[in-house]
């Protein structure tokens, strides 16, 4: 279980990049922090991962889940649990899982919305906040 307070990290997996977001201390909001790329057939970008976590010392992880139209569990979301339990594993960190559907998409459409140019980087740790600020509203 994740301490009620401390900053959280917030993780959105994709094929080819993560997004990462930071909650503040009292938990109440999520920023977008990084993009961590992921190479074709490479294993997941731990070091660049430890690197943030030394910097901003979390006490807790939230990963986004792709669940399918019907809310359930498929390759995507299969991966992404598989990135969560590795995370977790090497930071000893303890995880929660939030449904993640249509966050990049959200994302996108509000960036646009409010006249931002979205870039492929700033999409997914944007959709990255998406999933942790959705946790953060929900353990309220």
């Amino acid at each position: 279980m994740i301490p009620a307070t401390g900053r959280v990290l917030g993780l959105d997996w994709g094929t080819s990049r993560i997004g990462v977001a930071i909650s503040d201390e009292t938990q109440l909001v999520a920023s977008p922090l990084d993009t961590l790329t992921r190479r074709a057939g490479r294993r997941l970008p731990l070091a660049q991962f430890l690197t943030i976590i030394t910097r901003e010392c979390p006490v807790g992880l939230v990963a986004g889940l792709p669940l399918d139209d019907y809310g359930r569990e498929g390759e995507s979301a299969s991966a992404a649990r598989e990135m969560g339990r590795i995370f977790a594993a090497r930071t000893n960190l303890p995880i929660e899982w939030v449904d993640e559907s249509f966050s990049t998409a959200q994302t996108l459409e509000a960036m646009i919305a409010m006249g931002r140019r979205p870039t492929i980087s700033n999409i997914d740790r944007s959709a990255a906040a998406e999933v942790l600020q959705q946790w953060l509203d929900k353990r309220r």
